[in-house]
């Protein structure tokens, strides 16, 4: 039955001290933002997502052969092979700024700094940090208010404001991707448990406490508090979008179940380096899970619009978690400077493949989406790559950047691209902040916008 009357983009289900966002029904007034048109005439919004993996890439088995359509991929791209046409394979690419230029050693604390700033860290470890803005925050600044959240930072790896950890660099830049303001770094959260209730609660942290404690006490789930407000709204729905809508509720209380799994652990991964540090709880003890666990967390706020501009560090930068489960009992970081050990390289090699079947996991989730006539992977961009080219070179040129999703129709994928040494990856990010309604005349070291992404 097809509905003659819309309800808001912004229609939430409600309960005591909890807010379910939804998904986009078709009864959902048409957006008017930073798309193109789909197959049922509506339009979606373009989200942004940025996922960084550390110590860089063993880059033999990343790059295509040929230029152009993609043939068979490479050993560490092979777990995307059932979304190839979704993905855009960028070489040449590259981030001078996090060159020594004049400041010594320091690669690791600049290559993720730089990574999305386009700008060269200030080289200290006091309190007088210096770098850029992030083009996921100019982003945030133009489009966030459209959301609840401008924007999220989430990781598997706590992070730190302080300290000297990279040859004098501070730890803020080892361990923050993201950048509001030249000095202000944003924190990233890898809890699923809190990410879980900040984006299902209302009110202030001790409101939030209070319900949370109360829905354990009574072993409740959030959805248990917004039936009633579902059952109202699904009697004015078609059968679409009670389906739709039935699926995503069952999405959202399967992620809860996964989340109190992970608090019942107890558990937390691999302690972090670092002193005086508590490991939240909630935290998966493997690793995997709690990637995939947070890569849910991820696509279940872009779907219900919450955001659309992530950021996604799968570890920090100069990273030594080690890979037992993988044969990899060396840390990852040690590895990467493999001086062309073939034992080494075999076991970076495992790493890279262990972070793409990670990333693969999160694509396959975007692209089960539906929204209009495509999904939720047609409707984004996921940027996936590192700061650094060959980890034992420390290089910052040649990066190896991935870019996965149409962007709303505006990106053709399925291609590898090949694009002069040191053309900055900066530019890339002009053309992204067009595709989400957010457009920069520069960014970092940006040289104009990167155009060969239409064909």
């Amino acid at each position: 039955m097809r509905q003659n009357w819309l309800i808001s983009r912004r229609t939430m289900l409600r309960g005591l001290g909890t807010t379910v966002a939804l998904p986009w029904l078709d009864v959902m007034e048409p957006l008017i933002a930073s798309a193109a048109p789909t197959a049922a005439g509506k339009k979606f919004p373009v989200r942004m997502v940025f996922a960084y993996v550390p110590n860089g890439m063993h880059m033999a088995d990343w790059t295509p052969e040929k230029e152009g359509p993609l043939g068979d991929l490479p050993a560490t791209l092979e777990p995307l092979k059932s979304h190839k046409k979704d993905l855009l394979v960028l070489t040449g690419l590259s981030q001078k700024k996090a060159n020594a230029n004049g400041d010594g050693p320091g690669d690791h604390a600049r290559a993720m700094a730089t990574f999305l700033t386009g700008c060269q860290a200030k080289k200290t470890n006091g309190s007088d940090i210096r770098i850029g803005v992030s083009v996921d925050q100019v982003a945030a600044q133009k489009v966030g208010q459209n959301t609840k959240f401008a924007s999220l930072e989430l990781g598997c790896d706590p992070g730190q404001q302080a300290g000297n950890c990279d040859s004098g660099y501070s730890c803020a830049y080892s361990s923050n991707i993201s950048w509001k303001s030249e000095a202000t770094p944003l924190a990233k959260e890898i809890n699923p448990r809190l990410i879980f209730e900040r984006l299902f609660s209302e009110g202030s942290d001790a409101e939030v406490n209070e319900q949370r404690a109360k829905r354990e006490r009574k072993r409740k789930s959030v959805l248990d508090f917004v039936l009633d407000d579902a059952s109202r709204l699904k009697t004015k729905l078609g059968s679409a979008d009670v389906r739709k809508m039935d699926e995503y509720l069952t999405s959202v209380r399967e992620l809860e179940r996964r989340v109190s799994r992970a608090v019942a652990e107890g558990g937390g991964g691999d302690k972090p380096k670092l002193p005086e540090i508590d490991k939240p709880t909630g935290i998966p003890s493997d690793y995997g899970e709690h990637i995939r666990l947070i890569g849910d967390l991820m696509v279940l706020s872009l779907q219900a619009d919450l955001t659309r501009v992530a950021t996604f560090v799968f570890a920090n930068e100069s990273s030594g978690r080690s890979y037992p489960l993988l044969g990899v009992k060396e840390g990852h970081h040690d590895l990467s400077h493999h001086g062309k050990d073939p034992q080494k390289q075999e076991k970076i090699k495992k790493i890279n493949l262990f972070h793409t079947t990670q990333l693969a996991y999160v694509v396959d989730k975007m692209a089960a989406v539906k929204e209009g006539g495509g999904t939720l992977l047609d409707h984004s961009m996921l940027l996936y790559g590192s700061g650094i080219g060959d980890g034992d070179r420390h290089n910052h040129n040649n990066l190896p950047i991935l870019l996965v999703g149409k962007g709303g129709g505006s990106i053709v994928t399925g291609r590898h691209v090949k694009h002069p040494e040191n053309t900055p990856l900066a530019n890339l990010f002009l053309s992204m902040l067009d595709r989400v309604g957010a457009p920069a005349d520069s960014l970092g070291d940006s040289t104009g916008r990167l155009k060969n992404l239409e064909s």
